[in-house]
């Protein structure tokens, strides 16, 4: 079994960060409950103001598709959107070993 890195990009709208580090801190916590195939789940703040890195690792691809299937994801994820500035950058990552 091979793990997965997730590293997603996140540019917050000015004067949204509250809102979002708000929704985000009820999402994680939802995730570590309900997604056993998820080992890690973090938000970071970037150098530039309004970027956020969430770093997530999941045991395999279906774990993966787990997280992007779930009730918490699609309803507490939801309302990240607004906050957004656009569209999530994704970089997924294999485990070297």
């Amino acid at each position: 079994m091979s793990a997965i890195g997730i590293i997603a990009t996140l540019r917050v709208q000015p004067g949204k960060e509250e809102e979002f580090e708000a929704v985000f801190a009820e999402l994680a916590p939802a995730v570590a409950a309900n997604e056993p195939g998820n080992s890690y789940y973090r938000l970071f703040r970037g150098d530039e103001a309004g970027v956020y890195k969430v770093m997530e690792c999941y045991d395999d691809e279906a774990a993966v598709d787990a997280h992007r299937a779930s009730d918490h994801f699609r309803t507490i994820g939801a309302r990240l959107g607004p906050c957004l500035a656009g569209a999530p950058e994704i970089e997924k990552l294999a485990a070297a070993a």
